[in-house]
């Protein structure tokens, strides 16, 4: 196995040693049912992800939480018997850029992060999004060995569009979405990020009356093809 690092291929480090071989990449989901999947990055974080789960749980809504290992292990009380019929997914051990890393690196990073949400979760998990999106040799590599598929996705929380506007940035995702949407937003991080927070009971209502409904990532995934939708 050849990977890719800073520029050049070098050899992996361990061999022929890649899971099944093969590896998957998504934006969004192959699907025409009006499905979307709601997912979040670099959590947990106390003053964020409560905020989330609650309203989440309010509206008896499933997402994708894209978690950073070190927090897990700082924060683990904060989603501890928090997580049902939510799904938790690799975003590194603490979100430094694996693209630049190589192939070993970039697994012994995954994989400490791997074990520390399988010990919190009390399973493996089976979806990764790298650190800003960004995709390298290294990064393929270590993905293809821990059988991870890889997520990405196809519409983004941009909350400095509606500087203090929740309602008209929830407006904006919710006229945004299409079938097998996979939108990106953050449970940690600056505060302008909260505008997008504070305005998801209305994203949520938005899309439910568009006729939408909340999966996670995996169950968005293995959809398929369904019937157009109508209206």
């Amino acid at each position: 196995m050849w990977v890719k690092r800073g520029g050049r291929m070098a050899e992996g480090a361990h061999g022929q040693d890649v899971g099944s071989g093969a590896l998957e990449v998504f934006w969004s989901g192959r699907t025409n049912q009006r499905l979307v999947a709601l997912t979040f990055d670099d959590g947990p974080a106390p003053q964020w992800t409560p905020m989330v789960l609650d309203t989440l749980a309010q509206h008896r809504v499933p997402a994708t939480f894209f978690m950073v290992g070190a927090q897990v292990r700082r924060h683990a009380d904060v989603v501890r018997d928090r997580l049902a019929g939510h799904e938790v997914g690799n975003h590194s051990w603490d979100h430094r850029e694996l693209a630049e890393m190589d192939a070993a690196e970039a697994y012994d990073d995954l994989r400490r992060s791997h074990d520390a949400i399988a010990d919190l979760t009390g399973t493996s998990p089976v979806l990764l999004r790298p650190p800003y999106g960004h995709l390298g040799g290294a990064v393929l590599y270590a993905a293809a060995r821990l059988d991870y598929r890889l997520v990405l996705w196809s519409l983004q929380m941009v909350e400095r569009e509606f500087p203090g506007d929740p309602a008209g940035h929830a407006q904006r995702i919710v006229a945004d979405v299409r079938p097998g949407t996979i939108v990106l937003g953050h449970n940690v991080g600056a505060r302008r990020r909260l505008v997008a927070l504070r305005g998801l009971t209305d994203m949520i209502n938005g899309l439910r009356s568009r006729g939408y409904t909340f999966v996670t990532v995996s169950a968005l995934l293995g959809a398929g093809v369904g019937p157009t939708p109508t209206g």
